[in-house]
């Protein structure tokens, strides 16, 4: 029988001939076909997690954490480990090579001092490059020869010197005075540029542009406020109490009873009509003349209806320091009879 493991030698069991195995016995057929099978399957497997992979992540793109959410379990780990590794590689290396170079120039100045002690001379230090550097920015005469530049006024021991501005120093003024004439020919004369007022314009421009489109692609659903009729919706009146603490405590007190400046709401009494016509009308155009803003302006009249269906709601309720009463007494008409109902019931 065939042995396809290691293929060598296939061992017949009715005699003790043996001969190689060229791979085309039965048995290596089938071997070959189940790992062509698996291989097959197995690429299906995989390029079905691949798709469902990619789908999630199209799905929950939004969700998707941050690296900083979950650092560890994060797919940018190992980038963001090897760049950090590198970074702290080069500073080593950078140290490194600083630490080399003053060490080799230690050595020079050894040697340096070195030879000028066996010719019997003064050892003058070379001049760094930070030094060339500042002494060409600077410009200063050196401390030797400021006799030079010394001024014949004296005062206690204190002298003067005459030095001449620093190069750097001068260049700074001119590229100020070149920097000022850009700037007066770019914003004021030829007007290329606009001014921080113009720009501020602008800017508010803009944004009101993109508050009215934003403005239209949210589109309120009208509120006819002639057939309002008032009902004790929860989900209105918690809006309309969530609209109403933000907006309305300050003149009215938090239980609606009323301050220095707004009327109690709570009571039978009303300025401006007691309807929730009369109250919703009030809401959205305000009253000027007495502090209250319309709101109408500033709210959707979704929110304005809120609001005025929760103040209607306070009817009836017991503020703590309640204002005393202003305006008219209003009584809700009572509602018309079912003449249909009347006349079954007759």
């Amino acid at each position: 029988m065939c042995n396809p493991k290691n293929d060598i030698q296939s061992v017949k069991p009715d005699n003790d001939s043996t001969k190689k195995c060229t791979g085309k016995c039965k048995e290596c057929r089938e071997k070959k076909k189940r790992e062509h099978s698996t291989l097959i399957k197995s690429l299906a497997l995989l390029t079905l997690l691949l798709v469902t992979t990619l789908s999630a992540s199209a799905q929950d793109a939004a969700k998707e954490l941050t690296f900083w959410d979950d650092p560890f379990n994060s797919p940018m780990l190992p980038l963001y480990t090897i760049t950090t590794l590198i970074f702290i590689m080069i500073l080593l290396i950078a140290f490194v090579g600083f630490y080399l170079v003053k060490v080799v120039n230690l050595l020079t100045v050894e040697a340096e001092k070195e030879r000028a002690r066996q010719r019997g001379v003064v050892y003058k230090p070379r001049p760094t490059w930070w030094s060339k550097f500042m002494k060409q920015v600077n410009d200063s005469v050196p401390i030797e020869e400021e006799a030079s530049v010394e001024l014949d006024h004296n005062y206690d021991g204190i002298k003067e010197l005459d030095n001449h501005l620093p190069p750097w120093w001068t260049w700074l003024f001119v590229g100020t005075v070149v920097w000022g004439a850009i700037y007066l020919f770019v914003y004021h004369i030829s007007d290329n540029l606009p001014l921080q007022q113009q720009e501020y314009q602008n800017e508010v421009a803009l944004a009101e542009e993109a508050a009215l489109k934003f403005q239209a692609s949210q589109p309120q659903a009208a509120i006819d406020e002639n057939t309002l009729a008032y009902e004790k919706d929860a989900a209105i009146l918690t809006s309309g109490q969530n609209i109403f603490t933000i907006n309305c405590v300050a003149c009215h007190a938090k239980d609606g009873g009323g301050n220095a400046i707004g009327p109690n709401l709570a009571d039978e009494y009303w300025l401006h009509g007691g309807s929730i016509k009369n109250i919703f009308t009030t809401v959205k155009n305000g009253v000027v003349e007495k502090g209250m803003p319309a709101w109408g302006k500033n709210m959707s009249p979704k929110d304005v209806r809120d609001v005025a269906f929760y103040v209607m709601s306070l009817q009836g309720t017991k503020p703590e320091n309640p204002k005393a009463a202003q305006g008219d007494l209003y009584k809700p008409e009572p509602a018309a009879a079912d003449t249909t109902k009347v006349q079954a019931s007759l």
